[in-house]
Parts: structure tokens; sequence; C-alpha cells
């Protein structure tokens, strides 16, 4: 559509017209085609957004270094309601879009929503969150599919991002996930969408002490 995407530390800055494209290609044609295929492998799905039935409300990003521009950071789960989808077998397929409760949709970070949500559900199941992307798993070389760090401490993060190992959209994704660690999520799991049901990856497990990576 001819609209340039801009963004800092891995996050997108989104103004009104960007807000209308990420609204339209997430909350329609990605989410829809997520759920249309999940309905094909017998798998009952339900596409929403954060605004459906209240089930991520998020406030607007105040302005301080960056403005971000109409990105949401979530300020409640609608568990309960999510909850009860899942036990009755409907699998929930939510699209990366929250709302502040005054008629405003905002853009929110995907990984934010799916560790929020991750937390929230710790309350009633032992969740494992998953982040799937193009790479096996968080690289030591971006440059290099076999350098896989197979387990991260939150320590190992700071070191790895001052020395620039890791960077851009690797960081909030994995502060989303120590965070999600530290609210009572068992393990989050960083792979491909070809390896999600192997071992392959990299690890964070709750209440395990790994050694450092840099030990090995």
């Amino acid at each position: 559509l001819g609209i340039e995407s801009h963004m800092v530390d891995g996050r997108r800055i989104t103004d009104a017209e960007m807000l209308k494209v990420v609204t339209m290609v997430y909350g329609g044609l990605v989410n829809k085609d997520i759920t249309a295929g999940l309905q094909a492998r017998g798998v009952n799905a339900l596409g929403l957004t954060g605004a459906d039935m209240d089930i991520v409300r998020s406030v607007k990003r105040p302005v301080k270094e960056v403005d971000y521009g109409f990105v949401g950071d979530v300020s409640r789960v609608n568990v309960s309601f999510l909850a009860e989808l899942i036990r009755k077998n409907i699998v929930p397929v939510i699209a990366p879009l929250t709302h502040d409760g005054e008629g405003n949709i905002l853009n929110t970070n995907a990984d934010t929503i799916a560790g929020e949500t991750a937390k929230a559900f710790s309350a009633f199941f032992d969740v494992v969150l998953i982040y799937c992307f193009e790479k096996r798993g968080v690289l030591r070389n971006e440059n290099d599919d076999e350098s896989i760090i197979p387990r991260i401490t939150r320590a190992d993060f700071e070191q790895y991002t001052a020395e620039g190992i890791i960077r851009d959209g690797m960081i909030p994704k994995l502060q989303n996930a120590f965070d999600a660690i530290e609210a009572g999520v068992s393990e989050v799991m960083i792979t491909s969408a070809s390896a999600i049901d192997g071992k392959e990856g990299t690890h964070i497990k709750n209440g395990l002490n790994f050694k450092h990576v840099n030990d090995e």
C-alpha cells in the first residue's frame, strides 16, 4: 500500500495510516487465514482481536524518548472468557490488536500479547509459551542457523544484548519470555514453526538452575 514501516528496538511505530493497515491485515486477512487453516485441520478455532469480548485491553504507550503512535501496552486480559473457550475445546486465535475501552484500536506487539495471555492462563493451566519465527531459535550468529543457543538465562540475555549478539526484534521477544517465566509460566520455547513439535530451539524453564551458556 506504499506505507513505509518504521521500527525502533524491534518495535513498530504506528501512525494513523499504519493503524488502518495493521487492523485490516492482522485483524482480517492474517487472522482469518490462520483460523481457516486450523479448521481445515480439525481444530475448532475462533478468530478474535483484543476488542472482541474485551479480551485484551491496553493503554496507549506514553511518549518518552520515542513516540510510538497508536501502540498499546497490555493492561488486562479477559482470561476467564479465554479459559472458558479452551475448556470447550475452542482455540482462540488472537490478532495483535487491542483496545483502550474508549473506542480506540491500538497496535500491540504480538509477542507481548502472547506473553501476557500465557501469564494470565498460568493461573488456570500449566502453560508452555512457544514463540515461532523464521529462525530455529536464538542464534549466537544470526547468519549461522546452526548456532542455536539451547537455553538462556536472564543474565545471558543481558550479556548478549550488551555485546550486540541479541538485538532488534529478539530483544522484546526475550523480555516478554523472561517476564512470562517470572510470572509463573512453566516454559518458554523459541523456535521455527517447522520444529514446533520437537526439542530444537531455545528453551527457558521455570525453577531450573541452568548452567550459564558461556560455561558449556
